[in-house]
C-alpha cells in the first residue's frame, strides 16, 4: 500500500468530515454528538468499538497478527472560543469553536482507519483508534491511564496540525516537545485599613508586588540556563476602592518547563520564596501547586520511526525541525506510562489566510494537510508494526 496515495484518494471523505465536526463543535466532556458521529463512520467502516464512560470511543482493528498493539489518538473536543471568520462551514454552536484544529484530527484518524481497515491484509498488528475527550480541560488522557485498551497498547502515536510550520512539513524530534503545565495558587493575607495611614495595615498588595518580582529569582538564579523554566503569575485580585489597603490579595499562576527534573523541585522553591517574602512584609499565605500534565516526550525510537514514515510519504523535505514549544498537551500522561511519539503537522498557507495561531477565533487550517496527516497515521503503523 501507498499511504500517501491512499489518503490522497480519501482527500474528500476526510474533508467532508472535518467541515462537519468544525461546524459543529463541543466543549469538554460535553461531545457528544461529536462520539455520535465518529461511531457511526466506524460502523459504516466495520470497525468494532467501545464508548468510554461519559464521552469519546476505542475502536479495534485486528490485521494478521495480534501483537504489537498500536494507539492511534485524536482528541476530540472544542474551546469556548466565538468563530469570526465566516467560512461555509463556520461553527453552529455559537461561543464554540474548534480552534486548536482537533476537528481535523478525528477526521484524519478516521481517514486512516478507513485506509487501514481496506488493507487489513498488509496489517500485522492490532490497532488501536483512540478518539479521547477532554484535552483542553488536560483530563481527558489522564482518564486513559486506568483503561484497558490503552494500557495494552505497546506505542502510541498522536498527531497535532500546527499552523506554525507550513503545509507540507512535518515535525517528529526525539525528546521534549511540549512543556509540563503545572498551575500555582495563593493568597497573601495581611491586615487592612485606610490607605491614607499605611502605617496601621499589613499590606498584602505590596507583599505580593515583592513575591511576584521574588520568584523570577528562581528561573534566573536557581534553574540552569539550559533548562526551560518559566513562572508567570497571571491573575491578581484584591481590593475594592482607592483609599482602602485590602485584607487580602489572591493569585493565580502558571508553572512551564521541559525537564521532570526541574519540575519536581519547583513546588518547594516558589513556596520557599512565598514564605520568605511574607515574613519579610509581616503578612502570611497559603499556598498551593495544582499538578497538570507533564512534558510531552517523543521517546527517540518511536520518533526514529516516525521519521521514516515522513520521509516514505513526503521524502526529505518533508521532514522540518521544529524547536520544542511551552505548550501543554495532555497526551503527556500516556507518554509517561508508554512509548510514542507525538507529530506536528504543518498547515499553515499564507495565501490563502490559514495562518493564524491555535485557539485564535480566526484559527483555521490548510485542508491539504490533513492528506498529510491521515497518510503518516497509516505510514506509521507499517513501520512500526514489524518492529516492535
Amino acid at each position: 500500500m501507498k499511504a500517501y496515495e491512499r489518503a490522497l484518494a480519501e482527500k474528500q471523505y476526510i474533508v467532508d468530515l472535518r467541515r462537519h465536526f468544525h461546524s459543529h463543535p463541543e466543549l469538554s466532556w460535553q461531545e457528544y454528538a461529536t462520539t455520535e458521529r465518529i461511531c457511526e463512520e466506524l460502523d459504516k467502516l466495520s470497525i468494532p468499538y467501545n464508548r468510554l464512560p461519559k464521552t469519546g470511543v476505542i475502536a479495534t482493528l485486528k490485521g494478521t497478527k495480534k501483537h504489537p498493539v498500536i494507539g492511534l489518538r485524536a482528541d476530540i473536543d472544542a474551546l469556548p472560543v466565538k468563530e469570526v471568520k465566516d467560512l461555509p462551514f463556520k461553527s453552529l454552536n455559537e461561543g464554540v469553536m474548534h480552534a486548536c484544529g482537533h476537528d481535523s484530527h478525528m477526521s484524519m484518524l478516521l481517514g486512516a482507519a478507513k485506509i487501514l481497515s481496506e488493507h487489513k491484509e498488509e496489517v500485522n498488528c492490532t490497532v488501536r483508534f483512540i478518539f479521547q475527550p477532554a484535552e483542553e480541560t488536560i483530563q481527558g488522557a489522564k482518564t486513559l491511564l486506568n483503561n484497558t485498551e490503552v494500557m495494552e497498547c505497546d506505542n502510541l502515536f498522536a498527531i497535532h496540525i500546527f499552523p506554525y510550520i507550513e503545509t507540507g512539513g512535518i515535525s517528529v524530534e526525539k525528546g521534549p516537545r511540549f512543556t509540563s503545565a503545572d498551575t500555582i495558587k495563593f493568597k497573601i493575607m495581611g491586615r487592612g485599613g485606610h490607605g491614607s495611614m499605611p502605617q496601621d495595615t499589613v499590606d498584602p498588595i505590596v507583599t505580593s508586588a515583592a513575591v511576584i518580582n521574588n520568584l523570577q529569582a528562581i528561573v534566573s538564579r536557581e534553574i540552569d540556563p539550559r533548562d526551560t523554566c518559566v513562572i508567570s503569575v497571571c491573575s491578581i485580585h484584591s481590593g475594592s476602592a482607592a483609599n482602602i489597603i485590602p485584607n487580602n490579595v489572591e493569585m493565580l499562576g502558571t508553572v512551564r518547563t521541559f525537564n521532570p527534573k526541574v519540575r519536581e523541585i519547583l513546588p518547594e522553591k516558589i513556596e520557599r520564596v512565598i514564605a520568605g517574602t511574607c515574613e519579610t512584609f509581616r503578612t502570611t499565605y497559603e499556598y498551593e501547586f495544582i499538578r497538570g500534565t507533564p512534558a510531552t516526550i517523543n521517546e527517540p525510537g518511536s520518533s526514529a520511526r516516525a521519521e521514516r514514515a515522513v520521509r516514505d510519504i513526503l521524502g526529505e523535505e518533508g521532514l522540518v525541525r521544529y524547536e520544542k514549544t511551552p505548550g501543554g498537551e495532555d497526551f503527556a500522561w500516556l507518554l509517561e506510562k508508554k512509548p510514542g511519539c507525538l507529530a506536528f503537522v504543518g498547515c499553515r498557507n499564507e495565501v490563502n489566510d490559514q495562518n493564524y495561531a491555535l485557539h485564535s477565533e480566526r484559527f483555521d487550517l490548510d485542508e491539504e494537510a490533513m492528506v498529510n496527516g491521515a497518510a503518516l497515521f497509516v505510514q506509521y503503523v507499517l513501520v512500526t508494526q514489524d518492529e516492535i
